[in-house]
């Protein structure tokens, strides 16, 4: 287990559709080892393996002290709106109101192969759909407004 540097905006990894996971090898149980120690640590509500460097679909999260993962996801359903504050390890020190649906649902696998289903509101549902995006190589500040991600994008050339 080791915690891994997380990659920031412009690494192309991060634009990079993942690979689906078609085998759990001894290198995709060290992926998941990897991902939940490094999203154990307060702040960090989600991880996803191109945000590590690993161009493979599988996510960590850490929602109200529940951590754990999924290989595989598939954003089965979305519903509701929520309009908050987001935020991204991979776009570090940059808050921007984002637009999300409210409740979100999630199917994968874990180790075992065993189906996994996540959801919720709020928190795990902005995170579900945040780590799903990352996985298709999209970054939070593609869904933002046109004035906002203009904002964004200024601030992060200014640093």
């Amino acid at each position: 287990m080791a915690i891994r540097e997380i990659r920031v905006v412009p690494d192309p990894v991060l634009r990079t559709p993942c690979d689906e996971i078609r085998e759990i090898t001894p290198a995709v149980r060290r992926l998941v080892d990897d991902l939940l120690e490094t999203v154990d640590d307060p702040g960090r509500a989600g991880l996803s393996a191109n945000q590590i460097g690993v161009s493979l679909r599988a996510f960590s999260y850490n929602i109200e002290g529940k951590i754990g993962y999924v290989l595989n996801p598939v954003l089965e359903e979305t519903r509701g709106e929520q309009y908050g504050d987001e935020g991204c390890l991979s776009v570090p020190g940059l808050w921007y109101k984002t637009r999300r649906a409210d409740y979100a649902r999630v199917r994968g696998i874990d180790l075992d192969g065993n189906e996994v289903v996540l959801e919720g509101t709020g928190l795990m549902g902005r995170m579900l759909q945040h780590e799903c995006d990352h996985l298709d190589g999209h970054v939070y500040l593609d869904r933002l407004e046109k004035e906002e991600r203009r904002a964004a994008l200024k601030q992060m050339r200014n640093r």
